[in-house]
């Protein structure tokens, strides 16, 4: 893929079913809360961690572009 990512976790509307965990355990861990946090805001284009955005099951979890913005998860209709 080539690209670097920026993910953010909507934690206001994360339910914490840990999908994204599963996915991608190297990109995403829960709080005690069992609130979802990556595991770095910046990392290289994954197939796992967009696996986890897609499986999510409230789509709280979007990557961006960092240079742009541009979104890459959701994608922009």
């Amino acid at each position: 893929m080539g690209d670097r990512w920026h993910i953010e976790v909507d934690r206001g509307v994360c339910i914490g079913s840990g999908m994204c965990v599963n996915h991608a355990p190297d990109g995403f861990k829960l709080d005690a809360a069992r609130q979802s946090h990556p595991q770095a805001a910046d990392t290289d284009a994954n197939e796992l961690i967009l696996a986890a955005a897609e499986g999510c099951p409230v789509e709280a979890i979007q990557i961006t572009l960092p240079d742009s913005g541009e979104a890459v998860f959701p994608p922009e209709e």
